[in-house]
């Protein structure tokens, strides 16, 4: 073996091992990111399970004039 072999390996070593690192990183902000959106839709079905509740709650003619305000016509 020549002096240079085991500076070669240990540099092949490194850069497998900064390779393996960065994907690493980035499963982990891929993860971080779904949980994000995952939080965001949930927030947004409890919104809209209560306006359904709240709308399911109105007699008819209330509802109609509470929805008018969402109606963009």
């Amino acid at each position: 073996m020549s002096l240079i072999a085991p500076y070669a390996i240990a540099a092949g070593g490194a850069l497998i091992a900064a390779i393996a690192w960065g994907f690493h990183q980035r499963m982990a902000g891929a993860k971080a990111e779904r949980a994000k959106q995952e939080a965001t839709e949930v927030k947004a079905r409890d919104v809209a399970d209560q306006v359904q509740n709240d709308v399911g709650a109105l007699p008819a003619d209330a509802a109609r004039k509470e929805l008018k305000s969402w109606s963009r016509g």
